[in-house]
């Protein structure tokens, strides 16, 4: 029997993106309904141009900033109409309480915010953090294309060092941004949360079982799941599956969970490969090779990598 997907056709994001792709493994992990909020960039943008939607879900359009106090504040409302159901059910029935609200309240419904790195990382770090130390019981997916590419390719916090950005261009000062991208994964972690994981879809089936198994636990969870823009990482569409694969293969984007504390890496390189081989992929980094001080990035980009790969390991 074939199922309808919960995120339609016809949204207009870009050729070869891979948010849709995402968001449709996150959404597809569950039979239980979902409730979504969605911040404000790229898949909100192409997916509710008004007055049409590609989303078969309750979802509400929070602002760029404040995703996971949206969804916070929807999971107590939530909680709130159950325990009057089950309060005033005990005086005139479940039917009267469902018809005065216009919908009948399910126990076993999901919570998912969904926000770009920007949405993440930068602007709604606060949101994001103050909903994980509150508890609430839901999932935050950031689809992560180290960029503000809804309006323009500006640098965000996500944001490789080297990249060359419309904030952080490539010339005579500098070769790309100057500094490393935040390590927003091990700041969730730090917020001693029950689950807490990356995930690429080089490998859909390591997602979808990833959101199934936070999906099953009570509590706040995280998922960073890379997503290379076409558009602005500047790298021809039918190329999406290599630049994901070389992602791995070079401990650029590492694949592990980190659940109760604990840590698994669910997927280790057979052939491990230099970082070079990953920023070759895309013209946002062509300039590092075309100059000695580009060169020292490149091996400043390799230490990097080298010393978190080894403090995963350890951890």
């Amino acid at each position: 029997m074939e199922v309808e997907p919960k995120l339609a056709a016809g949204h207009r994001t870009c050729a070869g993106c891979p948010v849709p792709l995402i968001v449709r493994t996150v959404l597809g992990a569950t039979d239980n309904p979902i409730v979504a909020t969605v911040a404000t960039g790229c898949l909100e943008v192409a997916t509710t141009i008004y007055p049409e939607t590609s989303w078969k879900i309750p979802i509400i359009h929070s602002a760029f900033e404040n995703a996971a106090a949206t969804i916070s504040g929807i999971e107590v409302a939530h909680w709130v109409l159950l325990k009057k159901k089950e309060k005033q059910a005990k005086v005139e029935g479940v039917e009267k309480l469902e018809k005065d609200l216009g919908y009948q309240l399910k126990d076993n419904i999901k919570f998912i915010a969904f926000g770009g790195d920007g949405g993440t990382y930068d602007i709604g770090l606060q949101s994001l953090s103050g909903a994980l130390e509150r508890g609430h019981d839901f999932l935050y997916i950031c689809y992560n294309n180290e960029g503000y590419m809804n309006t323009g390719g500006q640098r965000s916090g996500s944001t490789s060092r080297g990249a060359s950005t419309s904030t952080t261009p490539a010339g005579k000062v500098t070769d790309g941004k100057m500094q490393f991208k935040k390590n927003l994964t091990e700041i969730c972690v730090a917020h001693d949360i029950p689950y807490c994981a990356q995930a690429s879809p080089f490998d859909l089936v390591d997602l979808k079982n990833k959101v199934k198994k936070a999906l099953k636990i009570k509590g706040p969870k995280f998922i960073n799941v890379l997503s290379p823009c076409p558009t602005v990482w500047k790298f021809p569409t039918s190329n999406l599956m290599e630049v994901l694969k070389t992602a791995v293969d070079t401990k650029f984007w590492p694949i592990y969970e980190v659940e109760n504390g604990k840590y698994t890496i669910n997927y280790t390189p057979q052939d491990i490969l230099p970082v070079e081989d990953f920023l070759k992929t895309q013209k946002r980094f062509a300039h590092l090779f075309k100059s000695s001080s580009g060169q020292r990035v490149i091996e400043e980009i390799q230490r990097r990598i080298d010393l978190e790969w080894e403090k995963l390991k350890d951890k």
